[in-house]
C-alpha cells in the first residue's frame, strides 16, 4: 500500500535523554495506526515531531510526501493535530468554537457551512450546538476537539491519547467516528496507553523508552505466543513462589502476574506445560492447572519488553 508517513532513524534528544531513538516507521494511506506504550515511552514526542512542532535531532520524517524539517508549512496544511489538551474555549459554545477554528484555518464560509452540519451529525453533537464548551462532558469535549481538527479537511489525523480519561461509552463512540473517517480516505495516527484500544487499529507499534520494539497487525503480534500462552490460577505468596520457580526455566519467555493469575509465555519448541508443572511440583506447588489462553496485546507488550531486556 502507498505510504503517507515515513520516518528513517528519527531521533529526538533532550540533553542526555533520548526520547525517540532511531525510529523507522511507515504508515499506509487510509489505515488506523496505533502507537502504544507507557508514559515516557516517546509517543507524544513522536507525534510532535511528525506534526513539525518540535525540531528533529537527527534522522528524517516525511508526512504526505513532504519533509517535516524542510517543508513544515506544507505538512501542517495536510494534517489535523489533536493534542492531549486541545485548546477549546470554555466560554464559547460548540458552534462558536468551530467558527473560531474555521477562521484560524482560513476555511471559507461556504466550506464551513457545508462541512459543519455533517460533522455535527457524525458526532451526534447537533443537540449541543449552543452549549458552552466548559459545560460539556469529557467525551463531548473530545468530539468537539475532533470536529475543530477536521474543519480544514486534513489528509492525516494525528491524535495524542484522545480518549485518556474518557468514560468507556464515549471511548467506543469516539472510535466509531474514527472508523467512519477512515472510510472517507483519512489516515489516522493515534497514540494511546490503552492496550485494548490498540486492538482496534489496523497496525500497532509498541514503544518502550524511546525505542520501537515491534510493529505489526494485532494478529501477527500475538502469533509467536499462540499455543504457548497459559494462565495459572495462583494468588498471594504461592503466586510469587511459582513465578520465581518458572521465570528462569528453559523455554520460558516470561511470567507475569495478572490479578488472581500468572500469565506464562513459553516456547513450545523448548519446553512444555508438563515440564513446567514438574518445576512447580519440585517447589511444593503440586497439581496447579495450566489453562491455554489467547494472549492480549498487553500480554504481548510485557513479553516483548522482557525479551528486549527491559522492565
Amino acid at each position: 500500500m502507498e505510504s503517507i508517513i515515513e520516518t528513517r532513524a528519527l531521533t529526538r534528544r533532550f540533553g542526555s535523554l533520548t526520547a525517540v531513538d532511531r525510529l523507522d516507521l511507515t504508515v499506509a494511506r487510509g489505515e488506523i495506526f496505533g502507537l502504544v506504550g507507557p508514559d515516557g515511552a516517546g509517543k507524544t514526542t513522536t507525534l510532535r515531531l511528525l506534526a513539525g512542532l518540535m525540531d528533529i535531532t537527527s534522522g528524517e520524517a516525511r508526512v504526505a510526501g513532504y519533509n517535516v524539517a524542510t517543508d513544515p508549512a506544507a505538512v501542517r496544511d495536510r494534517i489535523g493535530y489533536m493534542a492531549q489538551r486541545f485548546g477549546l474555549y470554555p466560554d464559547l459554545t460548540v458552534e462558536e468554537n468551530m467558527a473560531f477554528y474555521a477562521d484560524l484555518f482560513g476555511v471559507s464560509r461556504a466550506d464551513r457551512s457545508a462541512l459543519a452540519p455533517r460533522l455535527m451529525q457524525m458526532t451526534r453533537m447537533a443537540p449541543f450546538a449552543q452549549r458552552q464548551a466548559g459545560r460539556l462532558s469529557g467525551g463531548m469535549k473530545q468530539k468537539l476537539a475532533l470536529m475543530c481538527t477536521l474543519l480544514h479537511r486534513p489528509q492525516i489525523l494525528l491524535l495524542d491519547e484522545p480518549t485518556n480519561g474518557v468514560d468507556p461509552v464515549s471511548r467506543r463512540d469516539f472510535w466509531a467516528i474514527l472508523y467512519e473517517l477512515v472510510k472517507t480516505g483519512i489516515t489516522v495516527f493515534v497514540t494511546t496507553a490503552y492496550l485494548d484500544e490498540a486492538e482496534r487499529c489496523n497496525r500497532v507499534g509498541m514503544m518502550h523508552r524511546g525505542l520501537l520494539i515491534c510493529c505489526d497487525t494485532p494478529q501477527e503480534l500475538r502469533r509467536p505466543w499462540l499455543g504457548g500462552c497459559y494462565e495459572i490460577p495462583l494468588q498471594g505468596s504461592a503466586q510469587q513462589e511459582a513465578r520465581v520457580a518458572l521465570q528462569h526455566a528453559p523455554g520460558v519467555d516470561g511470567v507475569e502476574p495478572a490479578g488472581a493469575y500468572l500469565h506464562l509465555f513459553m516456547n513450545p519448541a523448548n519446553t512444555s506445560p508438563e515440564a513446567l508443572r514438574g518445576a512447580l511440583d519440585r517447589s511444593g506447588l503440586a497439581g496447579v492447572p495450566f489453562r491455554p489462553i489467547v494472549p492480549s496485546l498487553e500480554d504481548v507488550f510485557i513479553a516483548r519488553i522482557r525479551q528486549a531486556g527491559g522492565n
